[in-house]
């Protein structure tokens, strides 16, 4: 959870994150403007990224520039990364459920 919680944090300034993603700050504007990004702001509304929201600009840069998705298909991509995340961790719960069922049940 602590690990999440890092991961999470908002810690990097347009510029920093652009140099990090070897990107212009216009193309993360973008990102933000259609919708792929929502970076936290600070209480002077300046953009601030996490190292999670970095791995998901990753991600995005790697679909566009190296496998030639438009936006419209990353958003899809994104999508169904995050529903099947989701999906990931409830049959690990199910599964946790389960093992305590068997685990109490007297055979």
């Amino acid at each position: 959870m602590a690990n999440e919680r890092y991961n999470s944090e908002p810690r990097y300034v347009i510029s920093v994150a652009a140099r990090m993603l070897d990107m212009q700050t216009y193309t993360l504007r973008y990102y933000e403007k259609v919708g792929i990004i929502e970076p936290s702001r600070s209480r002077g509304n300046v953009r601030l990224y996490s190292d999670r929201d970095i791995a998901l600009l990753q991600r995005v840069k790697t679909l566009v520039e190296d496998m030639g998705v438009n936006l419209p298909g990353v958003e899809v991509i994104l999508r169904m990364m995050q529903r099947m995340g989701e999906m990931q961790e409830q049959l690990e719960e199910t599964k946790e459920e389960l093992n305590r069922y068997k685990g109490g049940k007297q055979e």
